[in-house]
């Protein structure tokens, strides 16, 4: 196929790119020019430099690229979704678009958006949608007009460009400019004894995803047809907690530490979350599964592995915790008899 990315070269992207490749399609990346700091696009990859927020501009070198499938790595408004539908209306036979889980009521439960009772169980693709529109405006400014719900909508309502969506998970791996791994790694390198969660969220559970695995579902959705008009779940096939998470990256490193919970009072504001621990997000993700054939490549202990690697090597700028914050940590510690 010919496939024509939007996006594709910060963190999920470029692992999408590089598979598409090695399964031998022809692929295009058009976005900003701004690269990984290992590059991100492989040989041969063709580039089309643009921005995003004149998209129509490029409607020519689109059609002369003649792309059999588009993947929209950040859709993240309904005018982001309206223009990929349009511009490429006539031009390509299906547009990919990368949503969230973000997209439930559950999580709107979670961010304390939303009220009323926690969602049980799995989320399937039939779950309730968060109803509050536009989220997190007036939390994140570069998110005010941030809607995935608006997004899959407008992918899925074009009565001549079908579309696919993909619901992903708190994804982690290689790349990840978030540094998910990094808070819990960093103690853990730095020789402390404990790690102090807040009450109530070592047990929170959150459906999770290797960047590689996470990557294949999206390819193998753009080179399904049985994908088309379809919306999947995407990510691990059992959901596991914070707890579980962190010992996961102990195992890795040797840590023998343990992890010490505080009520939310006895933490500073900045370290309070504000979250409902009660409402777990544990996505199913067997309609991929069965209708697309999907399973994960890579096991998780070498996903840990891969991304302790990366994260060690890679520190976020702001550099994570610190001696400041270990000393706050101590004196809870302190206060809960776990220090003398």
């Amino acid at each position: 196929m010919k496939v024509l990315v939007l996006g594709g070269t910060r963190f999920i992207g470029p692992h999408v790119v590089r598979q598409l490749v090695s399964a031998g399609h022809e692929v295009a990346v058009f976005n900003r020019g701004v690269l990984r700091a290992d590059g991100g696009v492989p040989d041969g990859v063709r580039r089309i430099l643009g921005d995003r927020a004149q998209l129509q501009s490029y409607r020519q070198q689109f059609a002369e690229y003649q792309a059999d499938v588009v993947i929209d790595m950040f859709p993240y408004t309904e005018s982001d979704a309206t223009s990929i539908m349009n511009v490429f209306d006539g031009i390509a036979d299906r547009v990919v678009a990368i949503s969230s889980c973000d997209v439930y009521r559950a999580f709107q439960i979670l961010n304390r958006i939303e009220e009323g009772p926690v969602e049980r169980g799995l989320l399937t693709e039939e779950s309730p949608l968060g109803e509050k529109r536009y989220p997190f405006r007036g939390m994140r400014e570069d998110r005010q007009d941030y809607d995935k719900v608006l997004v899959e909508r407008v992918v899925m309502s074009s009565p001549s460009l079908p579309g696919t969506v993909l619901r992903l998970p708190m994804v982690y791996g290689p790349g990840d400019y978030q540094n998910r791994m990094y808070p819990y790694l960093k103690p853990m390198l730095d020789g402390r004894r404990y790690i102090l969660l807040e009450e109530g969220l070592d047990n929170w559970r959150w459906t999770r995803g290797y960047v590689e695995d996470v990557a294949a579902a999206i390819v193998l959705a753009a080179e399904d047809d049985r994908a088309k008009g379809e919306i999947f779940n995407v990510g691990e096939s059992d959901s596991y907690s914070l707890r579980d998470w962190i010992m996961g990256i102990a195992a890795q490193v040797g840590w023998q530490g343990s992890i010490v919970t505080a009520a939310p009072d006895m933490l500073p504001p900045s370290m309070q979350l504000g979250i409902e621990t009660s409402q777990h997000i544990e996505i199913d993700t067997g309609k991929i599964r069965r209708l697309l054939g999907f399973s994960e490549k890579v096991s998780r202990a070498e996903a840990f592995a891969r991304t302790i690697a990366w994260e060690s090597s890679h520190p976020p700028a702001a550099g994570g915790p610190d001696s400041r914050l270990y000393a706050i940590e101590d004196e809870i510690f302190t206060a809960l008899g776990k220090l003398a």
